[in-house]
């Protein structure tokens, strides 16, 4: 070939691809014309219904109505399935457009624009569909591109006005689905969505009745789902109770399923009747239950269904069996399997292989299926996570290439034990998408349901969770959720405002990780407890109570100043997507810890503990308002009764119980230090409680002193630190019981160019109590409160000595006998031979985790070839004390993905031989329920640092997927807190 050739060649294919890249604008509306919208009468409902839907989102942007037609005219978009509309297989006879990519494809679709498709049309925008679904898709798809949300109703997410809209069309078939079966669970649905639904939207009915599905079904084509599982508690009737429900579901092209608790379609919460049925037995039985699934299973044949097979016990509970007796349950539920799949085969005289069937290894039934139950693999295996986010198991390699598959069933609202978190969204996205990306890299693919509660306010993780489905390469990794979250809140209320909303969702769910809102009152159900008493620190680091106002009022503000500034047509959803669910979790929380504040000053005394109980209760009246408003008032009162701010009554949304001081004395000055749990007692010489806890030169310490008035009245109190290099955020004020100033707090810290320098040394002295520091490297001085006739001192210490090792030492160092580590800050991060550690973004308590990579990666447990194959992360760190330390290693509560495999990592100082730490728990044991209450797993092992200075701690992976969160070095300094301290890092 000659280099002339060649050459043209190489131009033609370059224009060849520029052609195929070149994009045209097709007018839907202008000021001159508009188009119509062509379907085929004999096409299937769901492609009229995703019609008139484009139809109706192009109106309310333009208020011009467009034509829905069985009849071309001069300006059209053509929709139509393959076979199923003559003006579509008109243009694919005549070569036209071309189907090849499509064409037996599961809900594929090709959007392009045609030339002269027919006579007298210059050009038409057309919409191919493999199936009914995937012209339904493309029909919607426009939708998208006009700029319409597919929240446009259920979050009041008002299109914008247009005068025309002209659309830039790429020719090109849409890739179909990440995964076949894509839907929602409606679970939980008493306090909200039904009670709407029958109050309000469908009183006709009384229910959630088809009126009510149509709009769900409309939403979950808009997020191109294809899969229902209804509600099915006892307060809404069971599904096909109604017979339009399942006509209404096939005229949306929803394949309806059911949940674990449902066999066969049938509701057995409220459809099975003890006095005409019997025992929801299948061992004594069994004859009645099997009618039950066959009458169903008539009733649905018609329709598009996923049948769920097995079966549990009423109302969410174990199967019943004559005796406990593990081998015999796993037989009795192969032989319920075996008769289900005889059921489908009469009824549906089809092969059961060609029946999609769903099993759902939840709770007992994951142990009969651990057990060894025998399933046949043509069945879809659906695992699940553990109701709180953390999937319990994926398919093993063999069990990947079932002919069934796999999928997941995964929650965001949830009711049982340890604690139900049904009222707020509260499941971090990110989190979430590092389950389903492990999820997708393990072969569920066949079905994801999310169980959505009520819908709102589920709204933003419903839509990440599907799209997740459409399309999981669009997620590859954990920065993907920023970007989507970004992208979803320019679309909602433009760019101007995307990047804010989306820090403080970020923050949002970062502050509901350390501590969902529901378990705000460290409560607990089944059995119900009262509040109980909070694990965080209201006098050590910080004060973690204060903190977390702070976190929360500071979103808050965010939220609040943001509001005025969103359009007005955008305002209602804003409030519904940001609003509200922002202020009801700030105030959730502010509600519990203003009430341990009251409970911790009332128990000193101090009048402040009214001020706190005060604050307490206007959170709650805060909560009570707002959500009055989304019920009465939002939209017209559109959602009234959607929202409740107590689901099932528990104590977290109850008003706490207050303690209420009496000032019984003369106003006087009251001091309280960060680092003790009483006040300064200045009547006693020499208390233990009138130092500061020791400023550290390497980690620029800083401590609180609370003034606080003792008694009524009025003090004006004066801080006189007793040296220049003691700074302090006030140093005068007054505290007044009449005007509610009670009580202020001072934040102390150091000016460290002022301070006297320690000696110079080569290196730390060896063992010392950090407390008990030489002279020689401490620096005291003190600060006098003087109030009237009164002068209380409080002494300050701090540690600044000169050690060479530590002129350019960057890394983690010891204050107060601990060093804190957040985990994504490494000194060092060593690739393995076949795995990484890599940094996930928005999960975490510190908003990062560091996680091994790739997870299809076995595990090691030779701690010779952990050392030589194994990534590793190293963290350099320096040490004042030496001796004994306890290594806590804080990972992500995820499990083991399936036997053979766990949740590990090896940890070691220096050269010392590697420690596997496990953060595995075992069924619902209390350490489980724990670490879902905290989003934690810590785990700990003893190490010895042989000498004060520098050391290294290490990290291998043993097992891929393990997410490591933070890591406490504790040499006996630390104190009991919630979290770990903030790190202690010298740069």
């Amino acid at each position: 070939m000659t280099k002339l050739n060649s050459f043209l060649i190489l131009i033609l294919l370059q224009f060849s691809i520029l052609n195929a890249q070149k994009s045209h604008d097709f007018i839907v509306v202008n000021e001159v014309e508009s188009c119509q919208i062509v379907i085929d009468k004999k096409d299937t409902k769901v492609v009229e219904i995703a019609a008139n839907i484009l139809a109706n989102d192009i109106k309310n942007s333009t208020g011009i109505a467009i034509k829905v037609s069985n009849n071309i005219g001069s300006n059209i978009i053509l929709a139509g399935t393959i076979g199923k509309n003559k003006f579509i297989d008109q243009l694919i006879h005549s070569n036209k457009i071309k189907i090849d990519s499509i064409k037996g494809k599961w809900e594929r679709y090709s959007i392009q624009v045609v030339k002269n498709p027919f006579k007298g049309v210059h050009q038409a925008l057309v919409i191919v569909g493999a199936d009914r679904r995937g012209t339904a898709y493309g029909l919607l798809e426009i939708s998208r591109m006009i700029g319409i949300s597919p929240w446009e109703w259920w979050a009041d997410v008002t299109p914008e006005k247009k005068n025309e809209i002209v659309i830039s069309v790429e020719n090109k078939t849409h890739k179909g689905p990440s995964v076949k079966y894509r839907g929602v669970f409606l679970n939980d649905e008493d306090w909200g969505l039904q009670r709407w639904a029958a109050l309000n939207f469908e009183p006709e009915t009384g229910d959630m009745g088809p009126k009510t599905y149509a709009k769900v079904f409309e939403l979950l084509l808009r997020l191109r789902a294809n899969t229902i599982w209804p509600a099915m508690h006892s307060s809404t009737k069971p599904f096909y109770s109604y017979p339009k429900n399942k006509q209404v579901a096939d005229d949306y092209a929803i394949v309806v399923g059911t949940s674990h608790a449902e066999p066969m379609l049938s509701n057995i919460n409220t459809e099975w009747n003890h006095k005409t049925m019997g025992e929801y037995r299948y061992d004594t039985n069994s004859e009645v239950i099997k009618n039950v699934f066959t009458k169903r299973v008539k009733e649905a044949a018609p329709f598009e269904n996923m049948y769920t097979t097995g079966m549990r016990g009423e109302h969410d509970s174990p199967m019943i069996v004559g005796e406990d007796d593990t081998d015999k349950q796993v037989k009795l539920l192969e032989n319920i399997i075996a008769d289900q799949r005889a059921i489908l085969k009469k009824e549906l005289k089809k092969d059961p292989k060609a029946i999609p069937q769903a099993f759902i290894p939840y709770k007992e039934v994951l142990t009969y299926y651990q057990e060894g139950l025998q399933l046949p693999e043509d069945i879809t295996l659906v695992w699940t996570d553990d109701n709180y986010g953390y999937m319990r198991q994926f398919s093993k390699p063999e069990e990947q290439k079932r002919s069934g598959g796999a999928g997941v069933y995964y929650h965001t609202s949830y009711w049982g034990r340890p604690h139900d978190y049904l009222w707020l969204n509260s499941t971090n996205p990110v989190l979430m998408w590092e389950e389903m990306s492990k999820a997708y890299e393990f072969q569920s693919r066949d079905l994801w349901i999310l169980n959505c509660g009520d819908i709102k306010p589920h709204e933003y993780n419903i839509e990440l969770f599907l799209d997740m489905t459409w399309d999981m390469d669009a997620f590859e990794k954990s920065c993907a959720v920023k970007s989507h979250m970004n992208a979803w809140a320019a679309r909602e209320f433009g760019n101007k405002h995307a990047t804010e909303i989306t820090d403080v969702m970020f923050e949002n769910n970062r502050l509901a990780f350390i501590r969902r809102p529901e378990f705000m009152a460290w409560s607990q159900v089944e059995p119900i407890t009262k509040s109980g008493v909070t694990e965080l620190t209201q006098f050590h680091y910080g004060d973690e109570v204060e903190t977390r106002i702070k976190a929360y009022q500071s979103i808050e503000d965010k939220v609040e100043k943001l509001y005025p500034n969103i359009a007005t047509h955008r305002k209602d959803a804003f409030y519904q997507l940001v609003y509200y669910p922002v202020i009801a979790t700030s105030k959730i929380n502010q509600k519990w810890l203003y009430s341990f504040k009251n409970d911790y000053d009332a128990k000193q005394g101090k009048i402040s503990a009214n001020y706190y109980a005060e604050q307490s209760a206007n959170a709650f009246d805060r909560i009570q308002k707002e959500t009055q408003y989304y019920n009465e008032t939002l939209h017209q009162g559109k959602w009234h009764h959607i929202m409740t701010m107590e689901p099932r009554f528990l104590p977290v949304f109850s008003k706490p119980s207050y303690v209420f001081v009496e000032p019984n004395e003369k106003a006087a000055l009251g001091l309280a230090l960060e680092g003790y749990e009483m006040e300064v007692n200045h009547k006693i010489i020499n208390s233990f409680a009138d130092v500061l806890p020791i400023f550290n030169r390497y980690t620029d310490s800083h401590y609180f002193i609370d003034v606080y008035l003792k008694g009524e009245g009025s003090v004006t109190w004066k801080a006189i630190p007793k040296a220049d290099w003691i700074k302090i955020s006030d140093d005068q004020g007054i505290l007044n019981s009449k005007s509610g100033n009670l009580t202020k707090r001072l934040w102390v810290s150091i000016d460290w160019e002022k301070v006297p320098q320690g000696e110079n040394k080569k290196e730390a002295p060896l063992g010392h109590d950090f407390q008990l520091i030489p002279p020689s490297y401490k620096v005291n001085s003190a600060i006098d409160f003087i109030s009237e006739d009164s002068t209380i001192t409080i002494g300050v210490s701090v540690y600044n000595p000169k050690f060479k090792a530590l002129e350019n030492y960057e890394g983690f160092i010891e204050d107060k006998g601990f060093v804190s580590i957040y985990a994504e800050n490494f000194t060092r991060n060593k690739a393995g031979k076949q795995a990484q550690w890599d940094v996930f973004d928005g999960v975490g308590y510190t908003g990062k985790v560091i996680a091994a990579l790739p997870r299809s990666v076995d595990s090691e447990t030779d701690l010779k070839l952990i050392q030589q194959n194994n990534p590793l992360l190293e963290y350099d760190f320096y040490t004042f004390n030496f001796g004994e330390a306890d290594v806590r290693v804080q990972a992500i509560p995820t499990h083991a993905d399936y036997e053979g495999r766990g949740v590990r990592c090896a940890v070691a100082i220096d050269d010392a031989t590697p420690v596997i730490v496990d953060f595995q728990t075992s069924g619902r044991s209390e350490a489980w329920k724990q670490n879902v209450l905290k989003n934690a797993s810590v785990q700990s092992v003893k190490q010895i640092i042989n000498k004060a200075g520098k050391h290294t701690l290490k990290i291998w992976m043993v097992d891929s997927g393990v997410m490591i969160d933070q890591v406490l070095i504790d040499l006996g300094g630390w104190k009991s807190s919630y979290a770990f301290p903030k790190e202690t890092f010298k740069e």
